[in-house]
């Protein structure tokens, strides 16, 4: 399926409906973007290993407003909204692919071999609305920052986007310094978020920066003169901040 939507990504620091109960605002973004009253939303908890309890959630948030399925590579039995048969088509045919955290070095290696890469750039390049968290960003990009499996190291993701990435920036300070150092050793400029703040790209070229969160931040790290650089990039803050949330935020 063809759309008139162009390409887009929007690949959040941290947040949705796994990490952030009862705050639904980047989800809600996600799902304006499709310009559908009832979305077509598949949800890929790959980098989880397809967790129970993750694709649960994922119903839970979107069943009442949405068409959902969950696409289980790793798991033989097949629960209500499982995706069976044709994957490529189904995958095409959905407004929002939402893919959750986890490993990504485990979801890339899955994807590849089963050839989920190639679909979903011929998804993205149809319209469908791509979208994810921690794992389920760094995918997309050339290059990104994964502290899944210990030290901070840099992974080769899908290519979708020509830049480096790193999530989770305000809380895990040795992936942010570590960051920091690869692009000043060689690693592409690239796109940092914090929990709660989210990339939005249509094509490859960043749009707009929004947040779920009054104070979460979002930063474009290159090298200048020698120097790294993390330039704040401030995001649009999606809902109505109120004195509990400049307190607690």
């Amino acid at each position: 399926m063809t759309t008139t939507r162009p390409p887009q990504i929007v690949a959040f620091g941290g947040g949705g409906f796994s990490m952030e109960a009862g705050n639904p605002l980047l989800d809600n973004y996600v799902l304006s973007l499709t310009g559908s009253d009832r979305p077509r939303v598949c949800f890929i908890p790959t980098a989880s290993g397809d967790a129970d309890h993750y694709v649960v959630r994922f119903y839970r948030a979107f069943s009442q407003r949405c068409e959902t399925s969950h696409v289980s590579l790793f798991r033989r039995d097949r629960g209500d909204g499982a995706v069976e048969g044709d994957l490529a088509a189904h995958l095409l045919a959905q407004d929002l692919i939402y893919v959750g955290g986890g490993s990504v070095v485990s979801l890339l290696g899955a994807w590849r071999a089963h050839g989920l890469d190639r679909v979903l750039r011929a998804a993205w390049r149809n319209g469908v609305v791509l979208c994810g968290l921690s794992a389920g960003s760094l995918c997309w990009f050339s290059e990104a920052v994964t502290a899944f499996h210990g030290a901070p190291r840099v992974v080769r993701g899908l290519g979708l986007l020509p830049f480096s990435n790193c999530v989770h920036y305000d809380g895990e300070p040795a992936r942010r310094e570590e960051y920091r150092r690869f692009v000043g050793d060689g690693v592409r400029p690239g796109y940092a978020a914090d929990d709660g703040a989210a990339l939005h790209f249509e094509h490859r070229r960043l749009r707009h920066v929004v947040s779920s969160r009054p104070r979460a931040q979002a930063y474009r790290v290159e090298p200048v003169d020698g120097e790294i650089v993390e330039t704040a990039l401030d995001p649009r803050y999606l809902g109505t901040v109120t004195p509990d949330l400049l307190m607690t935020a």
